[in-house]
């Protein structure tokens, strides 16, 4: 039997909420969606014992939620970072092995950390001096031949998550950058953190964090499933029966991530670290980020129009909008094809700003859903209180040439029809 619909109350922004709570604190992605939202979502719109399924999952938020829900739960996500925050971020581990597994790695990091006589091996990543001191690289080269000799995968990821975070930290970049920016100088010079004992702060944090996680959990917790997948070029059945999920809820990227949430960007000197191939390559991987689509018309009228606008002043911007929108359409079509009758698929969306012009990226999606057979039931509007992004980016990508981002976002509820 469907769950009759129960619709939520008006007030979205959760201004003063804890939005780290349990294991969602333990690594920082760019536009994150908070948990609040996810799980008034599930609440809402969900079936208990259902199937929920977030294809942007990132670094699973919604399938953190779903866990706690006692749902089964999948997220797909091409980036190989985020896959593996979500994975771990979801997996219960044993809370003895992880103090042993610390223990193990102070020990190891005060006999090294002095020793001249010590053998590293840096790993090949472009332009690694320009990011990172010669004594910062040596001890994270050390600190990843240490998780190399882990036995136990699930303690390996669990460090691997805390080594990504510290690569992070360590580095000459701005912390408080999504995209790729090195500090100024004079900054660098002062900047010379202790690499192990970084490393150990972030590993007892993260462990109380899982122990909070467990005091929540049943005995028996249903395990979300991540996987590497394009919802764009691919039917989710490979991992999904046709007609199978309840409820989706997600947050898929605001436009191309050249100009708008750079995920790759943020990504990519963690990810080199940990030998993941294509680090740099993500964002070209993502919606609207290899190709460029021209004179498409999507028969969603604002959408079209807010296009013509921009083509007006600059074709090539238009081009890359529509480059996006293809793709999200085609994305949202496959979506659709594993929802059950009566089913509700809830996205949480950014009408963004190009040239000047708001595209109407929530009206599109509802539009998109409509025509593979959902009807639209509502959308909401929420302030974002706490910016998950700086107040003013880069959306031509011109050094200096700055325009405001997003202060609310959209969420956007249909149903497929039974």
């Amino acid at each position: 039997m469907l769950k009759e619909l129960k619709p939520p109350t008006t007030d979205w922004d959760y201004r003063t909420a804890n939005t780290k709570q349990f294991t969602h604190g333990i690594h920082p992605y760019p536009a994150m969606m908070i948990p609040q939202v996810a799980r008034r979502l599930i609440q809402s719109y969900g079936n208990e014992g259902g199937k929920l399924f977030d294809p942007y999952c990132g670094t699973g938020t919604t399938l953190l939620e779903g866990m706690l829900a006692d749902m089964e739960s999948a997220g797909t996500d091409l980036n190989p970072l985020a896959r593996l925050i979500a994975k771990v971020k979801t997996t219960p581990i044993d809370l003895e092995s992880i103090d042993c597994a610390i223990e193990s790695f102070v020990d190891f990091g005060l006999e090294v950390a002095y020793a001249d006589t010590v053998i590293v091996n840096v790993p090949d990543i472009p332009n690694v001096g320009y990011w990172f001191s010669e004594r910062t690289q040596r001890d994270l080269a050390l600190t990843i031949e240490y998780i190399g000799g882990i036995a136990c995968e699930h303690i390996a990821d669990f460090f691997k998550v805390a080594f990504s975070l510290t690569a992070r930290k360590v580095s000459w970049t701005k912390n408080s950058e999504f995209k790729l920016v090195r500090m100024p100088r004079e900054r660098m010079k002062s900047h010379a953190p202790d690499v192990f004992a970084v490393m150990h702060e972030i590993l007892s944090k993260n462990r109380k964090a899982f122990e909070s996680l467990q005091k929540t959990l049943g005995n028996e917790p249903c395990i979300p499933t991540v996987h590497e997948f394009n919802t764009v070029t691919e039917m989710p059945q490979r991992i999904l029966a046709a007609g199978s999920v309840d409820i989706v809820v997600t947050s898929p990227p605001y436009g191309d991530s050249r100009t708008t949430v750079a995920y790759g960007q943020f990504s990519r000197l963690s990810s080199q670290w940990l030998g993941y191939e294509d680090a740099n390559r993500v964002d070209n991987a993502l919606m609207g980020g290899s190709k460029l689509a021209d004179s498409v018309s999507f028969d969603v009228k604002e959408l079209d129009d807010v296009i013509g606008e921009i083509a007006s002043i600059d074709l090539k911007r238009a081009n890359e909008v529509a480059s996006f929108f293809v793709d999200y359409r085609n994305s949202i079509k496959n979506v659709a094809s594993v929802m059950k009758p009566g089913g509700y698929v809830c996205y949480v969306v950014g009408n963004r700003r190009v040239k000047g012009f708001e595209v109407p990226t929530a009206e599109a999606t509802a539009a998109f859903f409509e025509s593979n057979g959902f009807s639209h039931v509502d959308t909401f509007t929420r302030t974002i209180p706490n910016k998950r992004m700086p107040s003013m980016n880069s959306p031509s990508n011109i050094p200096g040439r700055l325009g405001k981002t997003m202060k609310s976002e959209r969420i956007v509820i249909c149903r497929r029809m039974p």
